[in-house]
């Protein structure tokens, strides 16, 4: 399965250009651009899965700078900032990873 197989390719495209420049990366935006914050949780977990790059259950710090080119091979890589922010707003028990629970949380805000 791919990501387009649960997103719209446009909504996709889309997401990505609103956050083309640097620093422009805001994760809340970007699920709702894309569609994302409109799918089910069984449909947030596969994307997980699909992100999670060395399938260990978690997208950690290295995984999630990474996050935009999962969607697009030539997507820019998060700065360190934007990095970090959306490590904090996922992250909720501070372990420096995000679980399939701290995708979802965009879900709901």
């Amino acid at each position: 399965m791919s990501l387009t197989d649960i997103l719209s390719p446009s909504d996709i495209a889309a997401a990505l250009r609103d956050c083309q420049a640097p620093d422009s990366f805001s994760p809340k935006k970007f699920f709702q651009i894309s569609g994302m914050s409109k799918k089910s949780s069984s449909q947030l977990k596969e994307i997980f899965r699909i992100l999670d790059n060395d399938q260990s259950g978690f997208i950690e710090e290295d995984e999630l700078k990474y996050f935009l080119q999962r969607f697009e091979c030539g997507a820019r890589v998060l700065t360190s900032s934007e990095t970090k922010t959306f490590l904090a707003a996922a992250d909720h028990d501070g372990d420096g990873k995000i679980g399939a629970e701290g995708i979802t949380c965009f879900k709901y805000r």
